[in-house]
């Protein structure tokens, strides 16, 4: 993607990020949309690709799930159609996240694409993450509420997330190029003005339970199961059966002595870089692609659903990709920089690492992860 938001962004990230919602009118004064309602709909018509209609009925609330049939767009009631990971299948789509390239690239999840009806919408609702929402083609009025968490009165329903209690504290509309961001737990409701489409920019959030599971998984591969629970200068019982304050104490330092033995934090990089659909090549897919990258292709690119990272560890590039882990030879760290920012490898960037064992390996590597195509 040429065009680039006009944005103070450490002024963003200061102020906004997490804390607030930023409204960026003509952001992108030119804004073109890379797929219209009609591509959109067909995409909700194929199998594995994950898409939902949601429909307004007076005070009712319906959900459907695709694969659709062309019948399903003709509808009487207000209605919307959301397509996930539009980006992994649309390559100027994928382009959209160069607009929020200041942000860690691991963070973003995915762009959806969504299609309105006029006075078409998702309901009031709120989501726990972070989203840019791009207008597209038409108009969206976006109305702005409080601060929701869990303890949130829903809706019944068995699927959406809709708010009882919707309290309106801002209002805006936009218009094509514009772009809204809304971070976690604020309230938003989005109401077509006419037809209209949105690109929506989500980000990642692991779950802090997840992370916890994710670390202790690692430190039990690590503890040694011959450690026990020791209590040397042990203090009389005079009241049989209780559990004593020094006997927390021991547990907690000793729980400590073990979480301090944790080495390596590889499993971060593996747990964010998780894909949420399969994206492995075949057998044969992945033998024909190894033998195109024998033959000295012209270029290799990142394909659009590619969860890749990487961390620098002393003399080690270490690279996450779809929820793997792999270490390399540092020096292909500004391949890899190049690679993770502009989606493409070629020229002579791409003959260096062809032409060394470290950087086949590597390729090969990104490759077999489904992270590159060539």
């Amino acid at each position: 993607m040429s065009q680039e938001i006009q944005i103070d962004k450490e002024m963003f990230l200061a102020r906004y990020w997490q804390r607030k919602p930023m409204l960026l009118p003509q952001a992108l004064p030119s804004f073109n949309a890379p797929i219209d309602a009609n591509e959109l709909a067909g995409m909700a018509m194929e199998d594995g690709i994950e898409s939902r209609i949601i429909e307004q009925a007076d005070d009712t609330w319906q959900l459907h799930h695709g694969p659709f049939e062309e019948n399903d767009f003709q509808r009487d009631n207000p209605w919307t159609l959301l397509v996930q990971a539009v980006d992994h299948y649309v390559q100027e789509v994928a382009g959209l996240r160069q607009l929020v390239d200041f942000i860690p690239s691991w963070r973003v999840d995915d762009v959806m694409v969504s299609y309105a009806s006029d006075g078409g919408s998702v309901g009031p609702h709120y989501d726990n993450y972070d989203v840019f929402l791009l207008q597209g083609e038409g108009q969206r009025l976006w109305k702005l509420g409080q601060y929701c968490d869990s303890e949130t009165t829903l809706l019944p329903h068995d699927e959406l997330k809709i708010l009882s209690n919707f309290q309106q504290k801002d209002e805006y509309l936009l218009n094509p190029g514009d772009i809204l961001y809304v971070p976690p737990g604020i309230a938003h409701w989005g109401i077509a003005q006419g037809e209209c489409t949105t690109f929506s920019i989500g980000f990642r959030a692991p779950r802090l339970n997840d992370l916890v599971s994710r670390f202790t998984d690692k430190l039990l591969d690590q503890l040694d199961p011959e450690l026990f629970y020791t209590d040397p200068g042990l203090e009389t019982s005079t009241r049989a059966g209780e559990i004593r304050p020094r006997d927390l104490e021991r547990v907690a330092a000793q729980l400590q002595a073990a979480l301090d033995q944790a080495s390596g934090n590889h499993w971060f990089g593996e747990l964010v870089t998780e894909p949420r659909y399969e994206l492995f090549p075949d057998d044969g897919e992945l033998a024909e692609a190894k033998a195109t990258l024998a033959d000295n292709p012209a270029r290799v690119s990142l394909h659009g659903a590619a969860k890749l990272a990487w961390q620098h560890e002393a003399d080690t590039l270490v690279v996450f990709a779809n929820g793997d882990s792999g270490e390399f030879c540092d020096s292909l760290l500004p391949l890899q920089v190049t690679l993770s920012d502009t989606g493409v490898l070629e020229g002579g960037r791409l003959a260096s690492a062809v032409g060394t064992p470290e950087g086949r390996a590597w390729l090969e590597y990104l490759l077999e992860s489904g992270c590159i195509y060539v």
